[in-house]
């Protein structure tokens, strides 16, 4: 989230626009990764990492999430100088889980269902500037290969009104400070939270029955 100013500025634009902030469940992917032994890796950036976090936490077969900063270099991986918009980070999240319990295509079906619009260039409501941007780091070159797959086949599918902008990127992932990490678990009540990361949460329960985990 914005430092307070810029944050109601982007809060008036938003209630402006006032886009839809997913399209409701969309079609599983085509394309997967196949089912693997050991733990993997995904990186996704789509928003305020505050709500990308507290979604994914919740996902059955998710051993662990990450708050974080992916696309730039590790001087300028921090709250502060992100927020600038002139680092080239994106707020991203990274998360450790199992293949053999959830696969890399349904955590994009997550991804894409209930915690980004993929149409937004540059934003996610009501937070406005490139280090929300819709974008997808993939691990490995199979990660790569099923995110554009995915980004294809969700564009055909007619399932967004508009055409999707989310970036396949590459670039490190560092960690963002601790006052980030597990942040709706240890603030439930904040504002932001309740508006605008608690109805995620829900949707995952929603959409996702079988995976969510409370």
């Amino acid at each position: 989230m914005k430092p307070i100013a810029k944050f109601i500025a982007a809060a008036v634009f938003a209630i402006a626009a006032m886009p839809a902030q997913s399209a409701g469940l969309v079609p599983a992917p085509q394309v997967d990764a196949a089912p693997a032994q050991g733990e993997q890796i995904a990186v996704l950036a789509g928003g305020c990492f505050w709500g990308l976090e507290a979604v994914f936490e919740r996902a059955r077969g998710v051993k662990d999430v990450v708050s974080g900063y992916a696309g730039g270099s590790r001087a300028d991986a921090r709250y502060d100088r992100v927020s600038s918009e002139t680092t080239g980070h994106a707020e991203a999240v990274r998360i450790r889980f199992d293949p053999r319990q959830i696969s890399y295509g349904t955590l994009l079906r997550i991804y894409f269902s209930v915690t980004t619009d993929p149409t937004q260039l540059n934003r996610q409501y009501p937070d406005v500037g490139p280090s929300y941007r819709s974008a997808i780091f993939p691990q490995n070159p199979e990660q790569a290969k099923v995110a554009r797959a995915y980004i294809a086949q969700l564009g055909r599918s007619g399932a967004y009104k508009q055409p999707i902008v989310t970036r396949i990127e590459s670039g490190p992932f560092f960690p963002a400070e601790a006052y980030h990490q597990d942040f709706m678990r240890n603030n439930p009540s904040h504002p932001y939270i309740v508006r605008h990361d608690v109805p995620k949460v829900a949707a995952l329960k929603r959409l996702f029955p079988k995976l969510y985990r409370g």
